[in-house]
């Protein structure tokens, strides 16, 4: 009798315990929580918080849903005053809704404005990352005129950098044009990547692109744009004997429609 005792008492427990336990128990199963979507920072920082165990290849549905609530709300935002469209308070607007985020979920923020055709052109873009090399990059160029405020256009310029920008007067034409850059870290040295993006007033579109240049540096001038890379292959052979390898300086030439390379030398180190 005892040993049937303590096994009806065992199946009480498992009855509880084990999926499907709450059911058999009479108890409402718990229901998952509901993202605080009334709350933007907290609703950014809980679909963050699911990035962490995602791969690249795996995040698009999360990094999308991010982008959607931080398009939608800086619209908004700029709308409620269009004098907003500088670049310093769209940083620190973008700084506000990302500050929920923990390690390891970051945001930075980069922003930039710009005077064109009697418009105003604000680029609000952050970088999302939630390891030390998963970067997912948004850049959202808004116009302002008249204090009406409209999406323009939407890029996501390379995955895994950083976003930073450089400035040039368009050439034959009168579109606006902005190199993007980033580093992405992951090597003994970053590698450089840049798109130099021109934007006609309805579309945006690149022109010329480089990606992962090892220790890359980007100078733009006025009529060419230099850039000083080491060759990867080299500096591992070099630095075997603990030696200097050999930089390089490729110098393009600036056409209206393209970026011309003119020269590719060595240079020392």
């Amino acid at each position: 009798m005892q040993r049937i005792r303590i096994l009806i008492s065992l199946f009480v427990l498992m009855a509880i315990f084990v999926p499907g336990g709450a059911q058999a128990s009479g108890q409402e199963p718990l229901e998952p929580q509901p993202a605080p979507v009334s709350d933007l920072p907290n609703y950014l920082a809980y679909l963050a918080w699911q990035l962490r165990a995602k791969h690249m290849d795996e995040s698009g549905e999360i990094t999308g849903k991010i982008e959607k609530a931080v398009l939608d709300h800086m619209q908004k935002w700029l709308e409620a005053d269009s004098s907003r469209a500088q670049s310093i308070p769209a940083r620190r607007e973008l700084e506000r809704i990302f500050y929920n985020l923990k390690y390891p979920t970051g945001a930075k923020p980069s922003c930039f404005h710009r005077s064109w055709k009697g418009s105003t052109l604000l680029g609000v873009g952050y970088s999302l990352s939630w390891t030390h090399f998963n970067r997912a990059n948004v850049l959202a160029l808004f116009e302002v005129n008249a204090g009406k405020v409209r999406l323009a256009a939407v890029t996501h310029f390379v995955p895994m950098v950083d976003l930073r920008y450089k400035f040039h007067p368009p050439v034959g034409s009168d579109d606006f044009w902005f190199f993007v850059w980033g580093m992405r870290p992951g090597k003994s040295q970053q590698r450089l990547s840049t798109v130099l993006y021109t934007f006609n007033g309805e579309t945006l579109k690149s022109l010329w692109e480089i990606r992962d240049v090892y220790d890359g540096k980007l100078n733009v001038g006025e009529k060419k744009v230099t850039l000083k890379y080491l060759d990867e292959k080299e500096y591992i052979q070099e630095q075997i004997y603990n030696r200097k390898p050999p930089r390089h300086l490729a110098t393009y030439i600036i056409h209206p429609d393209r970026l011309e390379l003119e020269s590719d030398i060595e240079i020392p180190f």
